[in-house]
């Protein structure tokens, strides 16, 4: 995997090269040289741009609890029902099971133990015709 120090490294060469500069001497590049070029400026331009956020993406990655995006285990969701039938804070359960907040409402809505309109994130993860069915 490409390390946070290799984008900085790989993009501070980039934007010397969009202005025109030589990466290792800072030496003003010739006018002729290919990467003065309008179409490849814009190319490293974009390149730029996609690294910034792959970077932002992997920074935010990081700091998610250890469990996202991991399947639930039968044994989990009856640990989470019964957490719940507790009436164990939301954010509690969800430090304990290695989930984000959204994540545990979004399991609990799925169980039918929690409606949309009871959710302290943003969205409901049950179609409307099954949430429907619940009622």
């Amino acid at each position: 995997m490409t390390t946070s120090r290799q984008y900085r490294k790989a993009r501070s060469v980039l934007q010397s090269l969009i202005q025109g500069l030589d990466p290792e001497t800072g030496a003003e590049l010739s006018k002729d040289a290919i990467v003065n070029r309008i179409e490849i400026n814009r190319s490293m331009l974009i390149a730029v741009t996609a690294m910034e956020q792959a970077e932002a993406r992997m920074l935010r990655r990081v700091q998610l609890p250890e469990s996202v995006g991991k399947t639930w285990t039968d044994e989990e969701e009856r640990q989470l029902k019964a957490e719940f039938a507790c009436s164990e804070p939301i954010p509690l359960i969800a430090t304990k099971h290695g989930r984000t907040i959204r994540a545990i409402e979004a399991r609990l809505e799925r169980l039918g133990l929690l409606r949309s309109d009871q959710r302290s994130t943003d969205g409901s993860f049950v179609s409307p015709a099954s949430r429907r069915e619940m009622d």
